[in-house]
This record gives structure tokens, sequence and C-alpha cells, in this order.
């Protein structure tokens, strides 16, 4: 297992999928702090660690900020075809990314990366597919730190 560069879905993966709105109409998410450091300690350890995300709320983007993250992608509805431009930038092979995901616009990718996972709440789509690793955890409950385990 040759992995350079793990991703990460946001919604359902570091979140629990749950969308939450105030009165106002604020909108909120609770990320896991667990998942935050595993990110930084794949980066410790000289991975790249990115998120990508179909959608594109200042909440992820203030979250991929603070976790000072080497890539963010969002509002991506092809996850596939970004993840395949950025093997041709970083000069690495599809084989060689990691990425943990839990819906059917995750599928296309999870199919081709070397290392595919998803948390133990994710559509049975996901959890069926050939060779993926199906997590203990769920999103938003460490589900990601528990994946980051497997390159520590």
């Amino acid at each position: 297992m040759n992995i350079k560069i793990i991703l990460s879905d946001v919604d359902g993966v570091l979140t629990d999928g749950g969308m939450y709105y105030t009165e106002s109409g604020d909108e909120f998410k609770k990320f896991c702090a667990h998942d935050g450091m595993g990110m930084k300690l794949l980066q410790e350890k000289g991975f790249k660690v990115g998120i990508i995300t179909s959608e594109d709320r200042i909440i992820n983007r203030n979250r991929a900020n603070k976790l000072e993250l080497d890539f963010d992608f969002h509002g991506v509805s092809d996850k596939l075809s970004v993840v395949e431009r950025l093997c041709e930038n970083e000069g690495v092979l599809i084989s060689e990314i990691a990425y943990i995901g839990d819906d059917i616009n995750c599928f296309s990718l999870l199919n081709k990366v070397g290392v595919a996972a998803c948390p133990s709440n994710s559509v049975e789509k996901i959890k069926n597919i050939t060779g993926i690793i199906n997590l203990k955890r769920s999103g938003g409950n460490s589900a990601f730190r528990e994946f980051s385990q497997l390159f520590l």
C-alpha cells in the first residue's frame, strides 16, 4: 500500500450528515475534533490530506482552513474527475489515493482509489463496494480518525 494523499468527504463522514438550522436560518454542523487530529497526525507523517465535498458552504471552508489542509475542493459534482486532475497535478497515481465517503456521490471515486473506506452509517450501495473498508465508527463520530489509524 503506497498511499500519498488521503481525502475525505465532509457531510456524513466528518459530520453526522445532519443539516441543522436555527429559526433565523443559520446553518451549523458538528465536526469531531478527533478527526481533525487524525488529519494533523497524517500530515506530520508526510501524507497530504484534504476534503472533497459536493456542497459549497462557508462552514466547510472554515473547517478546512482551521485544519490547514493541503487540499479542499468544494461544490464538486464529479469527484472522480477532480481527483484525476489532482493526481496529474501532484504526479501521483489514483492507486496512491485513499478516500473515505458515505453516499452515492462518492461511488465512482471509491471504486477507483487505492484504499476506499466508509463510515458504519453509509448507504448500502457504498458499504457493498468490493474491497471497501467498512469502519466501525459512524460519520461525525471519529470515522475519519479510525480510517487514519490504517496509515499511522
